[in-house]
């Protein structure tokens, strides 16, 4: 039986949605081979049972891609287009609301509901000319759309939060006095810069603007 499969080359093949999904069905399930057989079937978009039909050679080659695919480090995307709605980041993080902020603040560590903090960070773009843009007023029932929006724009924006966490750290370290409070700053910000991985990757958005003193007024 031949069996046709779209293996994603990029993360941006992939939705949020569908990777919170394989992370809900990972969670505390330690059968690989079950693991192995949903990761096609839910990153490709065949049937559980033709995952199970697949010969182990094709499944080893599958998962090796999707593995390296799922440990990129992805850039950080400004714009993407789910459906007809094109959606764009938040143009000013400084014109970002308290309530704004609490949502990113308390879902950009969980990945169940990173769909609300991206739902925070990306919008529909209400109007756009050359270079600049803006974006529809922040809405907290719109964010069950966010989990179609592309995986690689949803870790590259994660990504972005860290490079901005260690630019301030550097300007915090400069001006700081106590040499402890330094240590402890850079201690929360070090992380492997080289080959860190999405499933490695989990820096909440606390300990970067509320330890560096990040003012969103």
């Amino acid at each position: 039986m031949k069996i046709e499969i779209n293996v994603p080359t990029t993360l941006n093949e992939i939705t949020l949605g569908q990777y919170q999904k394989f992370l809900k069905i990972a969670e505390n399930n330690p059968d690989g081979n079950f693991l192995n057989a949903k990761m096609i079937e839910i990153f490709c978009g065949i049937p559980l049972s033709d995952s199970y039909k697949l010969k182990m050679s094709s499944v080893t080659a599958i998962i090796e891609i999707l593995s390296e695919l799922l440990e990129s480090t992805p850039k950080h995307q400004e714009k993407f287009t789910i459906g007809s709605t094109e959606y764009g980041f938040i143009p000013d993080l400084n014109d970002m609301s308290l309530g704004e902020y609490i949502d990113l603040d308390n879902n950009a560590s969980n990945w169940e509901q990173m769909h609300v903090a991206m739902n925070v960070l990306y919008r529909p773009i209400k109007e756009s000319r050359v270079g600049k843009y803006n974006i529809v007023d922040y809405n907290i029932s719109t964010s069950e759309s966010l989990k179609d929006m592309p995986l690689g724009a949803a870790i590259g924006s994660l990504f972005f939060f860290y490079n901005l966490g260690i630019e301030l750290s550097k300007h915090t370290i400069l001006y700081s006095n106590n040499q402890q409070e330094m240590e402890a700053i850079q201690e929360q910000l070090t992380l492997e810069q080289n080959g860190v991985g999405i499933n490695q990757f989990m820096l909440s958005l606390t300990e970067i603007l509320q330890s560096l003193k990040i003012s969103l007024n």
